[in-house]
Formats: structure tokens, C-alpha cells, sequence
């Protein structure tokens, strides 16, 4: 349960850091957007490093799964746009891949 509560907060925190360079970049928000934001992308960076996953590419690619499903969240409750069936399906493959990737057996290394 705690990788999975890291890689929610490190999806928040991605998806807030991104949003504030968009937001300056695309929807005329002031420069200092940007501090919020670096700020957002470094809380980012710290959460994945609490992954129970022994290898960090491993846990790179299970989080995917979660920050996809976070962005279309996103994309409802702050944009406004309802994701529809098609995004609906893609985020169900993602979240089903990224299970299988977090909880499938390994081999001893």
C-alpha cells in the first residue's frame, strides 16, 4: 500500500509541476508559476524513490499506469473535460498493466 500511495502523490505533484509550466507557457500565467512548480516536480522525483520496486525502472513503468489514470482525473475535475469511453478503456489496460508490473512474482536476482 505504500507504493501505491507514493506513486498517487507523485502523480499529483507531476501533474501540478507540469500544469504550472502550462499554465505559464499556454494560458498566460505570471513567470512565477514556474517556482510552484519546479517545487511540485521535486516532490515528484522524491516520491518515486519510495517505491518498494528494488529496481527504478521497474517502478518507473508500474507508476505510468497511475499517473495516466491521475492525468485523466485531472482532465475532469480541473479542465472540466469528461473523459470518455475511449480513455476509459486505455486507462483500464494501463492500470491492469501496471498491477501485473507491481505485484507479478520475480525471480530471485
Amino acid at each position: 500500500m505504500t507504493t501505491l500511495a507514493a506513486y498517487i502523490g507523485a502523480a499529483l505533484a507531476e501533474i501540478a509541476g507540469c500544469f504550472a509550466f502550462w499554465a505559464w507557457l499556454r494560458l498566460d500565467k505570471p513567470v512565477w508559476w514556474i517556482g510552484p512548480g519546479m517545487a511540485s516536480l521535486a516532490l515528484f522525483a522524491y516520491l518515486l524513490t519510495l517505491s518498494g520496486s528494488a529496481a527504478a525502472g521497474r517502478a518507473y513503468a508500474a507508476y505510468g499506469g497511475i499517473y495516466i489514470a491521475a492525468s485523466l482525473l485531472w482532465l475532469w475535475a480541473v479542465e472540466g473535460v469528461r473523459p470518455d469511453r475511449w480513455d476509459l478503456i486505455g486507462i483500464s489496460l494501463c492500470l491492469l498493466g501496471a498491477a501485473i508490473i507491481m505485484v507479478g512474482p520475480r525471480a530471485p536476482v
